[in-house]
């Protein structure tokens, strides 16, 4: 006969495990937008999203503007700007890093920014926090001009130099105008930053911001 403990050990185990498979459906839905959108493409280079490893949160602090979590990474190299994941999208990324722990700086925090495009019309522009009170994000710089529906879907885009395309950050809620040039977009999180015990640092190398110049012939 199984014990309590036992049973909760087993929940945990299923849970885990459930995480991981809507990772890993993360990327493959990725890759298959990716192959829809490139139809008969003959060649195409993406860069790799790396390795996943699951650690611990051992602190959250959601109520001050520095929207945070505390990471125990058991030692494992963990490096400034690492982006962090949960099994529904992007968290955050790693903004200090002390011996077997890490800080996380949250997306809702409003000091938080990332490169992000609209999956449905390919459209781009930054993702903010709101910061305390508001569990909800922003989309700016997105031209007046550009079709933006309540449902469409938001995703990173892969420009930033921190995170890879194509990780979930949130759902259209409202469109107005912000003014002259730019739609005021508001996203509810693809992520329940309330209800993180466990996240994601996901190992990925982005391309360098600057490269040098061809000799001259």
């Amino acid at each position: 006969m199984r014990t309590r403990g036992t049973l909760l050990d087993e929940n945990r185990r299923l849970r885990r495990e459930v995480e991981d498979l809507k990772l890993r459906l993360l990327q493959l839905n990725d890759v298959a937008g990716e192959a829809r959108r490139l139809g008969a493409a003959v060649r195409h280079a993406a860069p790799p999203a790396g390795r996943i490893r699951a650690v611990d949160v051992v602190y959250a602090d959601q109520a001050s503007w520095l929207r945070t979590l505390i990471i125990y990474t058991g030692g494992v190299e963990t490096k400034i700007s690492q982006p962090v994941l949960s099994a529904n999208g992007l968290v955050g990324r790693v903004v200090t890093v002390a011996g077997p722990y890490a800080k996380v700086q949250l997306l809702t925090d409003r000091a938080a920014g990332v490169g992000a495009m609209i999956v449905r019309t390919r459209r781009q522009g930054i993702v903010r926090g709101r910061g305390r009170g508001s569990a909800t994000l922003e989309l700016d710089f997105v031209p007046i001009q550009a079709e933006v529906r309540p449902g469409d879907v938001v995703q990173t885009a892969g420009i930033d130099g921190v995170y890879p395309r194509g990780i979930p950050i949130g759902t259209v809620t409202a469109v107005a105008q912000g003014g002259q040039l730019f739609h005021r977009i508001e996203l509810a999180p693809a992520v329940d930053f309330s209800a993180l015990d466990q996240v994601y640092l996901l190992d990925f190398a982005p391309a360098p911001s600057d490269l040098p110049e061809a000799p001259a012939p």
